[in-house]
């Protein structure tokens, strides 16, 4: 029996769908929440699409409720890096650009690439991704008012409510810590995997909770290198024929959170490890010892095969 193919295009209250059956296509547009969701799946059965390969664009979060209800549906999900769609297009030499045209791109895609099938991951690792990303917001918040309050020229009465909007954050930030160590402690493999990242030098259990909401299902990579290439921590090489060698930089192709996350561990002062502090010599309070130029020592980036 023939697979149908149904790429969908998905935005904050609606989704565009085509589906593919051959040469020929159907186009929809559905609401972007369960009624609407209803709604496709008595428009797929009118249809006979019975068995069906569904694809979508890992944009935003706008995706999530509904690859969800068509993973229950035991339909075939795969969710791909956006920039992987928007390669294919361009290949296509597409000259629009709707919701409509974004729709049968991705489906034609799925049909060409047959990318491999989504699974959700568990109910845990999705409510710590929500805690740890609602635990950035907070702390971005919070830098966004430092800077506020820094402002030289800020009234007294503006530097008075943003002192009130600090203490509030501070006390949300705590409780957003707390939700996330009792989540932890409460799943006995999360509690074990945190235990073993914070065993990394330059790991805390901040940067522990955000490597496990963000990498999902650990188990799921082979390597380093593979962590390395979700986060966008790979090397991205620029070079054709004799004349033209740029300087290698980092693709930055993979979650941004979890490269925040791996920037910033290794140079936070609270998860040092001694040998690493600089020490302080009393008979010169003046001198600071040379910063080290080696790599961060949570980021291995030679010690594993890439991936396949």
């Amino acid at each position: 029996m023939e697979v149908y193919i149904l790429g969908v295009d998905v935005a904050k209250a609606k989704f565009d769908v085509a589906l593919l059956l051959g040469e020929r296509v159907a186009h929809h547009q559905f609401p972007n929440n369960a009624n609407g969701f209803a709604v496709l799946k008595g428009w797929l059965r009118k249809r006979g699409a019975t068995q069906l390969h569904a694809c979508m664009e890992a944009t935003g979060r706008y995706w999530e409720a509904l690859a969800a209800y068509l993973h229950e549906m035991d339909i075939t999900v795969s969710v791909v890096n956006p920039r992987q769609v928007k390669s294919f297009g361009e290949s296509e030499l597409q000259r629009q650009k709707t919701d409509r045209v974004d729709a049968g791109v991705i489906a034609r895609f799925c049909r060409a690439t047959n990318p491999a099938a989504w699974t959700p991951p568990p109910a845990e690792l999705r409510r710590l991704q929500e805690l740890v990303r609602w635990l950035d917001a907070l702390k971005r918040m919070q830098t966004q008012e430092k800077n506020r309050l820094s402002n030289p020229g800020v009234t007294p009465l503006v530097e008075a409510d943003i002192e009130d909007h600090l203490a509030y954050l501070r006390e949300r930030i705590k409780e957003a810590e707390r939700a996330i160590s009792g989540h932890i402690n409460a799943h006995p493999q999360l509690r074990e995997q945190r235990e073993l990242l914070t065993s990394i030098p330059g790991i805390g259990e901040t940067t522990a909770a955000l490597l496990l909401g963000e990498l999902g299902e650990v188990g799921n990579f082979t390597n380093g290198r593979q962590v390395a290439a979700q986060a966008g921590l790979t090397p991205k090489q620029f070079q054709s024929g004799s004349s033209i060698k740029g300087k290698p930089r980092l693709s930055k192709m993979g979650n941004v959170h979890l490269r925040k996350g791996l920037y910033i561990a290794p140079s936070s002062p609270n998860t040092a490890t001694p040998s690493s502090k600089p020490s302080v010599n009393a008979s010169s309070p003046q001198e600071s010892p040379p910063r080290s130029s080696s790599p961060p020592p949570c980021v291995n980036s030679s010690s594993s095969p890439s991936p396949s």
